[in-house]
Formats: structure tokens, sequence, C-alpha cells
């Protein structure tokens, strides 16, 4: 018999999880450059729909039907058979089951953000909802999954979603390869900052709120005092993890970068909520408390070596947030569990269960994803090429317009990564002995060169000039037009017009370096051979003077 209060208490939990992709799609699009926002919205929004439909016709069944040898569910195409879902109509559960699905996929986005294919992320959703996140959930939440027999507990996914979106985003990030510019020629990591801090905390929040309709509407009842007992715990444990986590994070930051890093914190604030996601509905709140703890040092050094160490570019730390911290939460639920946790029991059975349950769900989604991106890759490729990456994703991927934000590139002083950008002239190979006179020595007058020029080309010129010792320049954003009175593209379906076009403007002060091979370096390097590629103007400077020391002329500009 179907409970109106239980039914209406999932269908609130189904609304608050909704927010959850909302929330997903703020912290990315705030950790990521504005050139890709567009690109972050439509995956998340992608994964949501695409993710839904192919789960209801497909998924939904391999998680719950009877179970095949403990391994899968039985096929049910479009879920037409008959399960058992409590109190609450089955296309009620059907749907909250859904958004745990889009969860686990959602994760991968921002872990690969920037350099994806759009076609590909649609690829890799596919398979993620119809196939890998369902048997590893079919282990964990159906009675006759293998791990379940065993005793396994995962109350609301940091195993089943979690460590699945997280160790789908590893595979991914790997076989993907970093952003152009993340890593330096000696393999240093490089800051790429994202474009919004204040989207970051707003997607925390949204993800935050979303949280308690995920972990405490995993009751399925709000019916019954043992019920209610239940949903206050969660609640009550999820905030306090959270919150423990997200200042052990901001302290850790603190001390080690001398000033409390805000990304981290946020970091940490996921991290919490996704570890206590496994024993939400058992752990005591001093348990809720340590994991949370624990999860928040984590949390911050599993950054570091999976961004330093292992070389894998992950813009909004995927991989520990939700995989790390995912494992770390399940097989501390082993340890803090009021109901069987050896702490409380002073058995550890049901510890070493947890700890196989999250080896073996590694190791099937990492086997599983490695092949499913290979054969992506191998038939449509994962990554955008050089220059869709450059221009941004927006445009490359969708035609979206694109803004002037200076954050879209690199402007700390230091090149490029070593990525073969400098195609049409190589510096570093040309024979000096080749080079006309006016490129090799300088006349020792001061000059000043400005290019106007288009912006997705500024980090292919920045590696250019680096390669002729030119360090020192201003970059501005401008808005201008020539011979192409503005340019047109569409918005919906309608012609959108703008007279002034996006442009950089940069400008050199030289005295030592050749003007003849600054301007050729620069006319090779953002020739495009399309109207739009710019104006280089060359004037005569006649004083300058360094306000620090006073030095005047060829002192000051050394």
């Amino acid at each position: 018999m179907y409970s109106a209060i239980d039914s209406l208490w999932v269908a609130v939990a189904v609304a608050m999880m909704l927010l959850m992709q909302a929330g997903f799609t703020m912290l990315e699009t705030g950790f990521t450059r504005a050139k890709n926002a567009g690109n972050i919205a439509m995956k998340n929004l992608s994964d949501f729909v695409v993710g839904s439909l192919v789960f209801w016709f497909i998924g939904f069944g391999f998680i719950h039907n009877s179970s095949v040898g403990g391994f899968i569910g039985k096929i049910d195409l479009f879920t037409r058979g008959q399960y058992l879902t409590g109190t609450v109509p089955l296309t009620l559960y059907l749907v909250f089951q859904m958004l745990f699905c889009c969860t686990a996929a959602t994760i991968v986005s921002g872990a690969m953000a920037g350099r994806t294919r759009f076609g590909a992320y649609i690829a890799y959703s596919v398979l993620i909802s119809s196939f890998v996140y369902p048997i590893s959930a079919h282990w964990i939440w159906n009675e006759g999954g293998w791990l379940n027999q065993l005793g396994f507990h995962d109350f609301a996914g940091s195993t089943a979603v979690h460590l699945v979106g997280g160790t789908a985003a590893f595979v991914g990030a790997k076989m993907v390869g970093a952003r152009i510019g993340k890593y330096s020629i000696d393999g240093k990591s490089k800051a790429i900052p994202g474009q919004s801090m204040s989207f970051g905390v707003l997607g925390i929040f949204l993800l935050w709120f979303g949280w308690y309709g995920f972990d405490a509407g995993s009751t399925l009842s709000i019916t019954g005092d043992a019920n209610i007992l239940t949903v206050s715990r969660i609640i009550f444990n999820v905030t306090v993890c959270a919150a423990t986590s997200a200042c052990t994070a901001m302290m850790i930051s603190w001390k080690r970068y001398s000033k409390p890093d805000i990304s981290m914190t946020f970091n940490g604030a996921l991290a919490g909520l996704v570890a206590i996601t496994s024993g939400c509905d058992t752990l005591s709140p001093l348990g809720a408390c340590i994991t949370g703890i624990v999860v928040g040092f984590i949390v911050i050094f599993s950054i570091e070596f999976v961004d330093n160490k292992l070389k894998i570019d992950d813009p909004v730390g995927a991989i520990s947030a939700h995989g790390i911290a995912g494992a770390v939460g399940t097989i501390l639920t082993g340890v803090f569990s009021t109901d069987s946790g050896f702490l409380y029991t002073g058995y550890f059975s049901f510890f070493f269960v947890q700890i196989l349950g999250v080896v073996a769900v590694i190791v099937w989604t990492a086997a599983a994803m490695i092949i499913g991106f290979s054969i992506i890759n191998k038939l449509i490729g994962i990554r955008v090429d050089e220059d869709g990456e450059l221009k941004g994703l927006d445009i490359s991927e969708h035609g979206a317009t694109q803004g002037t934000a200076i954050g879209h590139v690199i402007l700390d002083g230091s090149a490029p990564s070593p990525v073969s950008l400098f195609r049409a002239m190589d510096v570093e190979d040309i024979d000096k002995e080749q080079m006309p006179d006016e490129y090799k020595q300088a006349d020792g007058k001061m000059r000043k060169v400005v290019v106007v020029m288009n912006p997705n080309r500024l980090e292919v010129l920045m590696k250019a000039l680096d390669k002729i010792e030119i360090t020192g320049m201003t970059v501005t954003n401008v808005s201008g037009c020539g011979i192409q009175k503005g340019n047109t593209e569409y918005y919906r379906g309608s012609e959108l017009e703008s007279h002034l076009i996006p442009k950089v403007k940069v400008e050199i002060v030289i005295v030592t370096v050749p003007v003849a091979l600054l301007i050729e370096t620069i006319k090779k390097t953002i020739r495009t051979g399309k109207i739009g590629d710019g104006k280089i103007f060359v004037y005569d400077v006649e004083r300058v003077v360094k306000v620090r020391t006073g030095a005047e002329g060829r002192e000051a500009l050394e």
C-alpha cells in the first residue's frame, strides 16, 4: 500500500537532488575558464537528460531486477517489470534512482573540463548510465548482489555513486591529457585559476542543500518514529561531517600556503558530503565528526598528489573530492558504524568487507572505463584539437558567443606547456647564420610594438615571445572592428550582430631584441589567413624611466 506522506517525502528529495545538477554546474564553471562555461553547462544538462533516458531504458533493470550470479540484474527494457519499492510508486522511485545515476555520471565533467569533445562526453554518459554504474550498484544495493550478501554497507552511495564517478574521472582525465599550459617543460604544475570563486561557493551550497535529499531521502520513508529518528540522524551527520571537513581543509591549507585557500576549503566541504554518504544512517555524531577531520586532511594531499606527482589535470578536484573521499568514507564506516564497526563490536570482518567492496568497485570501474574511453577515442576522439581548446569549447564545440575576460588566458608571465603551438616558425630551430642581418642584432633604438589581435591566439604568441626572450608585456582587453564591420553569430536561431569584436592589445617595448625578428615572430604566430588576424603598430620611444630605481633608457628596460 502506498503512503501519501512517504511519496511526498521522496518527491521533495527528488526536487532537492535535481538542484545538485545546478550545484555541479556552478562549481565546475567557477573552477574553470570562462571560455568553457557554456560547454560545462551543456555537459551537465546533457548527462542528466541523456542519463535519465538511458537509465530508464536499460540501467534500472541491471540494478534492481533479479540477480544473475550476483553480478548483474536481468535486462528489463523501459522498466516494465514488477519491483518492490516500499510505500512509494515505482515511477517515483525510478526518478529518484535516475538522479543517483546522473550524479555518478556528472562527476567526470569537471575532471575533463576544457579539452573534451562534446560528442565523446555524450558517448561516455551513455556508457556509464547504461552499464558501468548499474553493475556496481547492483552488487551493493540488490539483495542478490554479491557485495550485499557479504554485508557491505553503502547507504546512499559513497562507493556506488561517488567512487564510481571519481574512478571514471581519474581514467578520463588521464586519457584526455592535461590542458594546454598546465605543465611546464620540466613537468612543474602551473595554476590555471578558475573564473569565479563566487560561482564555486554557490555550487557548494546548492550541492549541500541537495545532499540532504540525496542521503536522507534514501530512507524512502518518513513515517514512524524509527524513520524520523533515522532521517534526523542523517541530516545531522551530513551537516557535521561536511562542516568539519571544510574547517579541516581550511586550516591545513592555511598552514601549508600561509593563507586559507578558497578552492581547497570548497573541496573539503564537498569531500565531507561524499564521505558521510556511506554511513550517514549508522554513524554517531562523533563518528561523523572524526570522518570529516580525516577526509578533510586527506583531500588536500590527494589533490596535490594527483596534480604534482601523477601529473593528472583535474581542474575541480573531482578525483579526490569524490573518488578518494568516497573510498575513505566507506572504509571508515567499517570503523565507526554503531551497528557493525569494529570500535563498537570488536570484530574486523565488516571492516574488511568494506575494503573489499571499495577495491572491487575501483577495479571494475577503471577496467570498464579504460575500455570504454579507448573505444570512444578510436571512433570519434576524446580531445578537441589544439585550436579549439585555445578558442574555448563554447565557440569550438557549440558556436556560442564568447566574452572578453582576460582570465581566459594565462597571464602569470610564464610560458604555456611545451605543446606544438609554434608551428609556423620555431625560433629555437632557426639557423642564426642564415638569418638576414636585421634579424640578428638590434639597432639600439627603443621601440614600442603594439599588436591588436584575436584573443584566441594570445597563448600561442606568449609561447613564441618567450623563445625570443621577450619577457615583459602589457595585455589589455579591447573591442573594435576593421574591414570586418563586426561579425554575425547566432543565438537561439536568430542573428546576433556585434559591431565591436573582442580583441586583445599586446604592448611591448624593446631595445635588445631586433624589431624585425619580433614583427616576423608575431606575424607567423598569430596569422590564420582569415580576416580579423589583427595589426601590428611600431612606434619610436623617446624615454623610458623605471619608477622604482630611477634608471632610464636601456637600463630601465633591462
